[in-house]
């Protein structure tokens, strides 16, 4: 690990505490390492609309890792510099198995998150995110209408019954989907190209920053490759065994100021 330039934090589970706020001491801890003259960003699978204000709380003018890095996206000018969507026929298809499942699902186009019916666990993640519902009378036609296809599109359900939603979309597209999991209830089908880690180096190439000086903290499965990429990676004491496993070090949980508590030790210095 070299001298840590960047820092890029998740938020749901790890920034944000259960109450979807940041942590005190966090907001802290971020003012004092900007003052270093290092550079923070969120790496999140949230839209960037839902990501900003947070980014604008923490007073952070810079490119934002959003959609688990199928988008790179500055948090002031608004100006797309990474981005890379789903295939309009390959997202047709995937809508079309989550259908045959009968759950409620997400598609994420422009920035405007789409439903073709409004069910519960719809209006949650919309209150979860920050973000308003806008429904269409049929996702298909809708999405055959559009000149490209979407970020991200999002099925909805307990996690252990997504499981056999989960594989039939590997046993059909195979190696031509990313698929993971912010959390058990969402099963989010992007980009094959996608995952935090490439958002990630695509903003680390554009500020010349390499590998070994990057520190990230996550919680999630969709946090792995990024803790693959980085020279020292947090996981939250939150995070499954299997995510903590792949980090570098286990500091405190959202809801205990794990966030900060890592930034003093390795950016700050003891007692910070």
């Amino acid at each position: 690990m070299g001298k840590i330039r960047l820092v890029a934090l998740d938020l749901d589970g790890t920034l944000l505490t259960d109450d979807i706020v940041i942590e005190p001491r966090a907001r802290e801890a971020i003012r004092k390492v900007k003052e270093k003259g290092i550079t923070v960003t969120l790496a999140t699978g949230r839209m960037f609309s839902s990501a900003r204000p947070y980014a604008v709380e923490l007073g952070l003018e810079l490119p934002l890792i959003v959609y688990h890095g199928a988008q790179v996206r500055h948090s002031t000018t608004g100006e797309i510099l990474f981005e890379r969507t789903l295939p309009v026929p390959l997202a047709l298809r995937l809508i079309k198995n989550i259908k045959e499942f009968g759950y409620p699902y997400n598609v994420y186009l422009d920035d405007r998150l789409y439903v073709e019916s409004i069910q519960a666990e719809n209006e949650e993640y919309a209150w979860r995110a920050g973000v308003d519902l806008h429904r269409v009378e049929d996702m298909l036609t809708f999405l055959e209408q559009q000149p490209k296809g979407p970020l991200k599109i999002v099925a909805l359900h307990d996690g252990p019954a997504l499981d056999p939603l989960e594989a039939a979309i590997r046993r059909e597209a195979g190696a031509g989907i990313y698929i993971t999991r912010s959390m058990p209830t969402y099963l989010e089908l992007l980009n094959p190209e996608v995952n935090k880690a490439r958002g990630l180096q695509a903003l680390a190439e554009l500020e010349g920053i390499s590998p070994e000086e990057i520190m990230v903290c996550g919680d999630s499965y969709n946090d792995v490759q990024m803790f693959r990429y980085a020279g020292l990676a947090v996981a939250m004491a939150n995070a499954p065994e299997k995510v903590r496993a792949e980090a570098d070090y286990v500091t405190g949980s959202n809801n205990d100021g794990g966030v900060a508590q890592a930034l003093e030790k390795f950016v700050l210095g003891d007692g910070a």
